[in-house]
């Protein structure tokens, strides 16, 4: 089998269509289409069915999808582990993460990396946090930085981060220092949309605590919600990897005396080959987080998340 060509279907059928697929491709929309009927011819079946000016995967295309996805993820981490046991220290290391972390986190660590391990190009690959895990498991990424969860994947933790709430000097909360999420039933909300993970944390801390919110407005921008918060008199929620304006007050929110939030790790998938580099960079993020997380000083005031185990090999 052409892997050229089967690349050229996964492409297609993620982008969903060859339009869209041109620039990942970098071919022309009629030698895409006559890769896609090579693979076609080779294996029997149709991929795609044409309606209209558009194309639509057949059911025995979405079926072949996830299997062609595993084998290119597979002939990839071939082509890897020769790297690497041929120099064991140069290479491509792509790590999925959200904005915040890009901002919070590697923005400061990797300048450091980069001037230990000139040899390895590091490409990130920005998400929202709920969708980063999804970006791991299709192998998108070989690391991704995500909430520590029972999903199978091997993972370092990083740090705690913790679900805050952040008014202006003038809110009625400006003078605490934690906050039940029930005392938000009355108050005006600044969320972030729901791809952002520390948000589905909120929703599930509202539905056990049975709180309503009164959202007034879902963002993409944490920075947003922080500026509307600081010139009036609604709650942003934010998480606390988020970099806090002095101009605003921040604290925990808490429900029945436990803090909301999760751990945060660096995760790979163990099935696939994790180079050496790969395993330099998971070691000198832990350090360094251990060190210079964001958002340390919130857990002052709150009982510890719980710890999850992790995977030290």
């Amino acid at each position: 089998m052409d892997l050229r060509q089967l690349r050229t279907f996964v492409v297609v059928a993620e982008a969903g269509g060859f339009a869209a697929a041109q620039q990942q491709l970098r071919l022309s929309q009629p030698a895409a289409s006559r890769q896609i009927q090579g693979l076609e011819d080779e294996l029997g079946i149709p991929l795609f069915d044409r309606v209209g000016r558009g194309i639509k995967l057949t059911s025995e295309g979405e079926d072949l999808l996830r299997r062609g996805r595993r084998l290119l993820q597979d002939a990839e981490s071939f082509g890897e582990r020769a790297r690497a046991l041929r120099t064991g220290n140069a290479g491509a290391l792509r790590v999925g993460c959200s904005t915040q972390h890009m901002e919070t986190v590697l923005a400061n660590f990797l300048p450091s990396f980069r001037r230990k391990h000139p040899s390895v190009v590091i490409e990130l690959v920005e998400d929202g946090g709920a969708r980063v895990p999804d970006r791991l498991q299709r192998g998108d990424v070989h690391l991704a930085i995500i909430p520590a969860a029972d999903d199978g994947y091997h993972r370092r933790l990083l740090a705690p981060v913790h679900v805050l709430a952040a008014v202006s000097p003038r809110h009625g909360f400006a003078s605490r220092r934690k906050l039940e999420i029930a005392e938000l039933a009355e108050e005006s909300l600044l969320l972030l949309r729901r791809d952002f993970a520390s948000r589905g944390w909120f929703d599930a801390a509202c539905n056990i605590a049975h709180v309503r919110p009164r959202v007034i407005l879902e963002s993409a921008a944490p920075h947003t919600l922080l500026a509307l918060a600081r010139g009036g008199n609604d709650v942003a929620i934010v998480p606390s990897n988020v970099q806090i304006p002095a101009s605003v007050h921040a604290f925990p929110l808490l429900h029945r005396g436990a803090s909301i939030g999760r751990w945060t790790a660096v995760a790979w998938d163990p099935q696939r080959f994790l180079a050496p580099y790969a395993k330099s960079f998971i070691d000198e993020l832990v350090a360094y987080c251990g060190k210079h997380y964001p958002g340390r000083k919130f857990a002052k005031h709150v009982s510890p998340l719980p710890r999850p185990e992790e995977t030290k090999g």
